[in-house]
C-alpha cells in the first residue's frame, strides 16, 4: 500500500481546518459546492462524502451497486469545514462516511467510526487546468510550474475562506516563495476549475477529479510531487449507522478491483 500518508502540508492545512472550520462557515464565508445523488433521507444506505471523492465517480459506483443489489444509495456532499460535525449530528445519520485520513482519525477518536471498518480508499492530487484548446505548459518541476503560473493573467482557485481542505492546500502552495507574483484571485463562483469553466481566468488549480468533469477546460497534469499537494481519503462505517450490514457491503463494493475502472479515469488513485 505505497505512499499512504498525508504530506506535512496536508496535515498543517487539515489542522487549520479542524480548528477554525466552524468559524469559517459564518455569514461571510463563500458557499461550498454541495451536490447530492439519490434521496439521502429514504435511501437504504446513506453516505456522507467530501466533494473530491464524489467527483471521482462515487455516484456511478453507487448506481451500479443499486442495479446489482436493489439497495438504494443516497449521497450528500459536505464541505470540509463542517464535515466532521455533519457526521456526528446529521439526521438521519449516515451509514457510510468518507473522509481524509486526518479527519477520519479525529472522528475515530471521538467514537464516530465503527471499530475495524476504516479502510484506505485512494489519493486525489491537485492539478493545473487550462481552457480547452489552450497550450499546455510544462509543469514537471516546481520552477516550471511557477513560470507557467506567472505567465497567466489569472489563476483561479477555491477561496480559502471556505475552509475546505482543497482551498487550504492550494493556498499553502501559492504562499511558497517560488510563486510570489502569481495572480491567483480566489474564485467567487465556486471552485477553481468551476470558475475557469465559467470563463474566469486562463488557468486554474484544483483537484484532478474536479477538473475532469468540465468539457470547457483541460487537465495539464498533476502538480509536482514535491509540493505534497494531494488528499488521501478513507471510508468507514459510522457508529450511528442504521444499516450497518448494508454499509459494509457497499464499502466492499467500492473497494473491488472492478471499481478502479471508474475511480482511475476520474482522478482517484486507489491504494493497492
Amino acid at each position: 500500500m505505497p505512499g499512504i500518508r498525508l504530506s506535512a502540508l496536508a496535515v498543517a492545512c487539515i489542522t487549520i481546518s479542524l480548528a477554525t472550520g466552524a468559524r469559517g462557515q459564518g455569514q461571510n464565508a463563500p458557499a461550498v459546492f454541495s451536490p447530492t445523488s439519490g434521496d439521502y433521507a429514504t435511501a437504504d444506505i446513506r453516505v456522507i462524502s467530501p466533494g473530491v471523492v464524489f467527483a471521482s465517480g462515487l455516484p456511478d459506483i453507487a448506481a451500479d451497486f443499486t442495479k446489482e443489489t436493489g439497495k438504494k444509495v443516497g449521497i450528500v456532499v459536505v464541505g470540509m469545514g463542517t464535515i466532521v460535525e455533519e457526521m456526528t449530528k446529521k439526521t438521519p445519520p449516515p451509514d457510510v462516511i468518507v473522509l481524509p485520513f486526518q479527519l477520519m482519525t479525529t472522528l475515530s477518536l471521538d467514537g464516530g467510526v465503527a471499530p475495524g471498518t476504516f479502510t484506505p480508499l485512494g489519493r486525489t492530487r491537485m492539478g493545473l487546468a487550462v481552457r480547452a484548446g489552450a497550450p499546455k505548459p510544462d509543469i514537471s518541476t516546481v520552477e516550471k510550474l511557477a513560470a507557467a503560473l506567472k505567465s497567466a493573467k489569472a489563476v483561479m482557485r477555491s477561496n480559502p475562506a471556505s475552509r475546505t481542505m482543497v482551498a487550504l492546500l492550494i493556498d499553502n502552495v501559492l504562499k511558497r516563495p517560488e510563486f510570489a507574483g502569481v495572480n491567483a484571485p480566489p474564485s467567487t463562483k465556486g471552485e477553481g476549475g468551476q470558475a475557469l469553466a465559467a470563463g474566469e481566468g486562463d488557468m486554474a488549480i484544483q483537484t484532478i477529479s474536479q477538473i475532469l468533469p468540465y468539457k470547457e477546460i483541460e487537465l495539464v497534469g498533476p502538480l509536482p510531487a514535491e509540493l505534497g499537494a494531494w488528499i488521501d481519503s478513507g471510508v468507514a462505517v459510522s457508529t450511528r449507522a442504521t444499516h450497518a450490514a448494508d454499509a459494509r457491503a457497499f464499502i466492499q463494493y467500492l473497494l473491488r478491483p472492478e471499481s478502479n475502472k471508474v475511480w482511475k479515469p476520474r482522478g482517484l488513485e486507489r491504494f493497492e
